[in-house]
């Protein structure tokens, strides 16, 4: 079945790009295949990573097919351009039906994008990555590629100014040979050592800046400061989910009491 929804989005980004002058560096273009099935392994700081990551894929001519959570699926404008793009919804609460749709795309031929991670980062270094990308890989039989992206976060990273109007932001695009890990912690290794290389060679200078990792003299906060965080995000949704199921049965004990008289 042809792309007819992707080719669009591309063209639009590329607009988006040049109106922008992002000045966008990808590096090891040439370790994704031309033809056949792949595993994309990326890390994930921004928003935007969908779309910077899907596009260092495309020298390779490759449209990548990344695995995303599900509730991206069920917005209104999001909804339908994920799925005519053919990406893959991830239901944490069924989690074996996304792993074979993603096995079935990669032995279609399909490059399969993930973020490891698993959610998008604040401390910009490589967290504790999971093993979805590494088992795909291996039982489609298809190469693990790791990629690094880096300058993103300035752009639309989480918890941080938003920029989407800011020019002339350096992009960089690190894309690692093809490997087979032996576990999580060596695909974390791999994708620090691209990430590494990415802030290591930045053209802007990080020291002193939100967007730059506090080990490096940045003031993003360290990953022990991130779990502090996102504890407290956690806590006041929860809060806020409870007051709205207690809203809701008060609302129904009202009706309740008004059908009686």
């Amino acid at each position: 079945m042809a792309d007819l929804v992707y080719p669009p989005v591309i063209a639009l980004a590329k607009t988006l790009f040049r109106a922008l002058d992002l000045r966008i560096d990808i590096r090891g273009a040439e370790h994704v295949p031309t033809t056949g099935g792949a595993v994309l392994a990326v890390n994930h700081i921004s928003y935007l990573d969908f779309i910077l990551a899907g596009y260092g894929a495309h020298p390779a001519k490759r449209l990548v097919r990344f695995m995303a959570k599900e509730e991206i699926f069920r917005n209104k404008i999001a909804g339908p351009l994920m799925r005519g793009m053919k990406h893959i919804s991830v239901d944490r609460s069924a989690g074996k039906e996304s792993y074979e749709k993603a096995l079935a795309a990669l032995r279609s031929g399909e490059v399969v994008g993930i973020f490891p991670e698993g959610t998008t980062g604040r401390s910009y270094v490589v967290n504790t990555v999971k093993s979805g990308a590494i088992r795909l890989a291996r039982a489609a039989g298809v190469p693990l590629i790791p990629m690094a992206l880096w300058g993103t976060q300035r752009l639309l990273g989480k918890g941080t100014p938003r920029n989407l109007t800011q020019r002339h932001v350096p992009i960089t695009i690190e894309i690692g040979a093809p490997f087979e890990p032996a576990d999580e912690t060596e695909l974390r290794a791999r994708m620090q050592e691209l990430l590494d290389k990415a802030q290591r060679e930045y053209p802007d200078d990080g020291v002193g800046q939100w967007w730059h990792p506090a080990n490096l003299g940045g003031t993003a906060p360290t990953p022990e400061e991130v779990a502090v965080l996102e504890a407290k995000a956690r806590e006041a949704r929860e809060k806020r989910a409870q007051e709205k199921r207690d809203q809701e049965k008060r609302d129904q004990e009202k009706r309740a009491q008004e059908k009686r008289g």
